[in-house]
């Protein structure tokens, strides 16, 4: 399964769709404004809210959390010790955890999950500008949380990148 994910979907206060590779419309990013944290919600087509995505308050390090009708789902974070490569830890409610690596900023990366492939994020199979895919690997992994996941890790990386650019 393909999805297609348009870079400004990270845009506070905005919606966007995400589209299957077909074109049909699958996932609304419901950007919430005015809100002290960073929040979305993920939609189905139907309007349903399938996933709340949001940043945790009061954290050490920037940590985003996805929660799926109001329980905890996952925390997102950066790896400490990752010098060469992007590196985010995902901790699932349940105790499994993902790990998701590679060039976050240039939107090529993978989710693992014990050395095993369940998506990778690429711009490369596509010809629009500002787009990625999310290429769900495993038929049995849950499509909405991959791609909350990769809403995640970029907001994470974009963040740090702009608290880098200030320090410099």
């Amino acid at each position: 399964m393909r999805f297609l994910v348009y870079d400004r979907l990270l845009g506070i206060g905005d919606d966007y769709w995400i589209e299957d590779d077909s074109g049909n419309k699958v996932y609304l990013v419901d950007g919430k404004a005015m809100r002290l944290r960073d929040t979305w919600e993920l939609k189905d087509a139907q309007g349903r809210v399938l996933i709340d995505i949001h940043q945790k308050m009061f954290a050490l390090r920037d940590t985003m959390v996805i929660e799926r009708a109001g329980d905890p789902l996952a925390r997102i974070k950066r790896k400490r010790l990752s010098l060469l490569r992007n590196h985010y830890r995902v901790a699932l409610a349940d105790g499994t955890e993902l790990d998701v690596s590679g060039k976050i900023l240039d939107r090529e990366f993978a989710v693992e999950y014990d050395g095993e492939l369940l998506a990778v994020v690429s711009r490369r199979w596509l010809t629009l500008r500002d787009t990625y895919g999310v290429d769900v690997v495993r038929d049995d992994a849950d499509p909405a949380l991959l791609i909350a996941l990769a809403v995640c890790v970029i907001h994470l990386a974009e963040k740090e990148r702009e608290k880098n650019d200030e320090d410099d």
